[in-house]
């Protein structure tokens, strides 16, 4: 048989449970989060988009993003200029946003909160339908 590769089980962290027993009551986890536990918000910005990925409900629901007016379109290539600032919370679809003068995209998806800065002119590839809310400043 030949070797798949070597993991450096030191670096591996394993989490035990510690069960306990007091008196007659049944076994209890020490240590365990009792809440589900929820993939954590990662915000990063790239050619001067600003995207979050996953936000937490508590941010969407203290700015009111689910009552901000909607917009979609199907897969398609067009040019755009934010006259505005435009934030918005992607419901749906997958978009990569081409800035002008640059090569390179930003891609965006479901589950993206992004922000959108005043002036930017760019080409949105929408490859899979969009629907969002969205808010301009």
């Amino acid at each position: 048989m030949g070797c798949i590769g070597l993991i450096d089980l030191t670096s591996i962290n394993i989490y035990r449970p510690v069960l306990t027993r007091t008196s007659n009551k049944p076994y209890t986890r020490r240590g365990l989060p009792t809440a589900a536990i929820r993939a954590e918000s990662m915000a990063t910005e790239k050619l001067g988009i600003f995207i979050e990925k996953n936000p937490p409900e508590s941010k969407l629901t203290q700015l009111g993003v689910r009552n901000w007016p909607k917009w979609g379109c199907p897969p398609s290539k067009f040019p755009w200029t934010y006259d505005s600032k435009e934030t918005c919370f992607l419901l749906e679809g997958k978009v990569k946003v081409y800035p002008n003068g640059s090569d390179e995209g930003v891609e965006i998806e479901a589950g993206d909160f992004v922000v959108f800065p005043k002036g930017m002119s760019c080409t949105w590839d929408v490859s899979v339908a969009v629907d969002k809310h969205y808010q301009f400043e």
